[in-house]
């Protein structure tokens, strides 16, 4: 049965309702239930709530369709959708293979059915969407942060999960001018097949997806962030150097870091302490053996002009001050069997339940009384996942339900947690750091970052393309440990090739991070409290040899330079959602050769960003765009764009041309 209720398309057949109605700029909310009714028809999951849309809804023998804008759905009286661009051109096709319909060229004995849901024991789905893969030659982009280095995703299998490193934002921007948001917080499973799509999600009662069409990919990315939310603005310590390294043990240390950057008359924003600064995870506040006087440290880095980070465990050792109380009010995960244990790191630990309103309210109390009230207003928000000793993601649950059902939904209410408690204290142009997020983050001043990745040229590769997809997933705000986080020996002479490569490349990401777990390990200092959570090597950028120092320093007078030029990137990314850095075809969707450059990228409009991935590669053939002319960064000799050309690369120099 098809008809239509207000701007609403409605397919019913047995149990199953299905809802198709406009949800932004030329798109779609598409929405499906076999339960008598809806979880929760007021609930957007990624998406925000937008004005009521006209649509144009035909109801005729043969099926249905609405059309809204640039988009149109189609669906027959079986209830297959199919969708269309303004122009006709068909987008996506929900894959079927039955006899009903035994006039349908795809007519099958398969009996393989689009929208399956199979039932659990108990009372949810096992949910599968499918659709045919239309075009061998599509390219797929977007869908978070995965430890690969293909940027192009058609042909991969994504979970549909967190990890320490993997963040999953199931937005998938497509070449043949779609975009696609499976809107289920659920664990699950992605297959980007040249046979088959399919989204999967393993406990849940709806489906939900967004589908918008557009002729370009910045008109499709812009219309996603106009219904999931943008980053604010970047505010002016976002901007420069960030200097990190796990980890600073003592106050005085970290002080001695400060000065001696301003002594070298080097330029930095921003300063971190790490994890193991308080007595137990859990307690949310400075161990004073180490920290004495934290008020009198952030005002002396205010008089140097550095801002203060602190790092934010959401983890809660059963040791802490802490733990009684949460367990009392319901403030932490649980686990459905064996020990209530999510973290077995420096302690038994379970973690704070993010989604839980009360939770996030006492840990912002904590926070505001131990950090903020002492002038501290940058967060780092580790182990945003959360990250489980064993990711067994069907033992979990959290207030909202379970971890299968809603669990990749924890980094967003996390980010949020801190977001709204600064808001409320007055704070604009929030930016807090984190190593996680799910579609909708950003619009909580997210800043990710890569996570805890190994020091080699292997993992520095993956990280080019996890970041450039994050900001076309609609993270614009990312960033990587320069040098990786696993080893490397500032002393190595191979590590400090790699280190500059990752140091170079760092200049042109949206924010420009120093952090690592530098080897060989340093000497536990003091007792009690953290400090059995011994420190890395040196890690500051005159660590690695005057050589490498050198170069460090003219890479972070580019920064510098740069400066107004990436506060109206920042604006873009606030105001339109725009990428900080991406992929080519993004500013040149219309030469070919673009989409197949997988190794160069934008940094905005304006430079053309070539990073050195390979040990000891001195030359490199480079693409330059088509409609544009373009000339190295300190050089002097104009290029026509369409072409590619051949440029030195010695260690000193990553090669950037300038669009003229």
């Amino acid at each position: 049965m098809l008809y239509s209720q207000g701007n609403r398309l409605i397919f019913r057949y047995d149990a199953e309702e299905v809802w198709i109605e406009p949800w932004g700029i030329n798109a779609f909310r598409i929405r499906a239930t076999k339960e008598s009714q809806y979880p929760d028809t007021e609930e957007g999951w990624a998406l925000q709530k937008v004005e009521a849309q006209l649509a144009e809804v035909k109801i005729e023998a043969g099926g249905a369709s609405i059309a809204h804008g640039k988009v149109k759905a189609t669906v027959s009286n079986h209830g297959k959708i199919m969708i269309f661009n303004s122009a006709g051109k068909l987008l996506l096709e929900e894959y079927v293979r039955n006899r009903v319909d035994v006039i349908d060229p795809k007519c099958s004995a398969l009996c393989i059915e689009a929208r399956e849901f199979k039932p659990n024991p108990g009372a949810s789905y096992h949910l599968t969407l499918r659709f045919e893969s239309l075009d061998k030659n599509e390219k797929i982009y977007g869908m978070g942060q995965y430890q690969q280095e293909y940027l192009d995703l058609k042909g991969l299998d994504l979970e549909l999960a967190h990890r320490n490193s993997q963040a999953s934002v199931p937005f998938a921007l497509s070449s043949r001018g779609y975009g696609f948001l499976w809107n289920n917080p659920a664990i699950g499973r992605a297959v980007l097949g040249k046979n088959i799509m399919s989204f999967e999600a393993y406990s849940t009662k709806f489906l939900d997806y967004w589908v918008v069409a557009g002729d370009t990919p910045s008109e499709i990315v812009q219309a996603y962030a106009s219904v999931t939310g943008t980053v604010p603005m970047m505010p002016e310590y976002g901007l420069g150097f960030w200097q990190c390294k796990l980890r600073y043990q003592t106050q005085e240390e970290l002080l001695a870091v400060a000065r001696e950057y301003k002594e070298r008359q080097l330029p930095i924003d921003l300063i971190v302490i790490d994890f193991f600064h308080w007595p137990k995870q859990g307690d949310w506040r400075f161990d004073v053996n180490f920290w004495p006087d934290p008020e009198d440290m952030v005002r002396q880095l205010n008089e140097m002009g550095i801002k203060l980070m602190i790092s934010i465990w959401p983890t809660v050792d059963k040791k802490s001050e802490n733990f009684q109380e949460m367990l009392e009010n319901g403030y932490l995960i649980r686990v459905d069997r064996g020990v209530r244990t999510g973290l077995d790191f420096e302690g038994e630990t379970i973690h704070y339940d993010a989604t839980n309103p009360k939770a996030r309210e006492f840990l912002w109390k904590k926070a505001k009384e131990n950090y903020y009230s002492k002038g501290i207003e940058v967060f780092w928000l580790d182990e945003a996942e959360p990250e489980y000793a064993i990711y067994d993601f069907d033992n979990y649950r959290y207030w909202r339900g379970s971890n299968l059902a809603i669990g990749n939904i924890y980094p967003v209410a996390y980010a949020r947690t801190f977001y709204e408690g600064m808001e409320a204290e007055g704070q604009k142009n929030i930016v807090n750091l984190i190593r996680c997020a799910w579609a909708g983050s950003q619009k909580y001043g997210a800043l990710v970052w890569s996570g805890d990745i190994a020091s080699s040229w292997l993992s520095f590769r993956n990280q080019l393309a996890a970041g450039l997809n994050m900001g076309l997933a609609g993270l614009p705000w990312w960033t990587t440990d320069i040098g990786g986080f696993h080893g490397g020996d500032p002393n190595d002479h191979c590590f400090r090739e790699l280190f500059v490569r990752w140091f170079q490349w760092g200049t042109f990401c949206p924010v420009m991070r120093l952090h690592g777990d530098r080897e060989p390990r340093q000497p536990q200092v003091g007792e009690g409290g953290g400090a059995s959570c011994c420190s890395g090597a040196d890690n500051e950028v005159w660590s690695y040899g005057e050589h490498v120092y050198k170069i460090c320093k003219t890479y972070m007078a580019v920064r510098e330079e740069m400066r107004d030029y990436t506060r109206t990137l920042m604006e873009d990314a606030h105001k339109h959602g725009s990428p900080v850095m991406r992929p080519m075809f993004y500013d040149f969707p219309f030469d070919s050769e673009c989409w197949n450059v997988e190794t160069q990228y934008m940094y905005g409009h304006k430079y053309l960003c070539c990073p050195v991935l390979y040990p000891s590669q001195r030359r490199m053939s480079v693409y330059l765009p088509k409609g544009a002319r373009w000339r190295l960064l300190n050089g002097e000799l104009e290029h026509d764009g369409g072409k590619r050309i051949d440029v030195e690369c010695p260690i000193e120099v990553m090669p950037v041309l300038i669009r003229i």
